[in-house]
């Protein structure tokens, strides 16, 4: 959708051979700022619920453990305005909103439920894991390394 205002060059090139480098730290980044904004905790959650189905706000709310009203409300307009979810307001009385996945907020609920199951599949792993770096951690303390 062009609505006429300028688009920030991005940082990096995703064509390119990859680079971790391109998600440029600068606040003018479009690909930092975009990555910041999709990979928080509650757009993540909020992307996931509306690819089963549209929801209204307290349907959402109800279903996100700890999020507060003004956050969830602050999630869903970022979504809304980076093209991710679509609004829609239904005049009755009193007024009905609901709010569901555009094609491109679905086709990044692809990319999350891959990330989802690459973390069940090697979450014992990470257990593990992290469970040798604790024991480490506790034994360099105990020696004061």
């Amino acid at each position: 959708m062009d609505n006429g205002a300028p688009i920030t060059p991005h940082c990096g090139d995703a064509e390119a051979d990859y680079d971790v480098l391109q998600w440029d730290t600068r606040v003018d980044c479009e690909v930092r700022q975009i990555l910041d904004r999709v990979a928080d905790k509650w757009s993540l959650l909020v992307i996931a619920l509306l690819d089963q189905r549209s929801l209204r706000f307290t349907e959402l709310k109800r279903a996100i453990d700890g999020v507060s009203q003004r956050m969830l409300t602050k999630t869903l307009r970022h979504l809304e305005r980076d093209g991710l979810v679509q609004r829609s307001v239904y005049p009755t009385i009193p007024p009905r909103v609901d709010y569901a996945l555009t094609p491109l907020g679905a086709s990044l609920h692809t990319t999350i439920k891959a990330l989802v199951t690459w973390t069940e599949t090697h979450q014992n792993e990470i257990a593990s894991a992290r469970n040798t770096y604790d024991r480490r951690a506790a034994e360099e303390a105990a020696v004061g390394v």
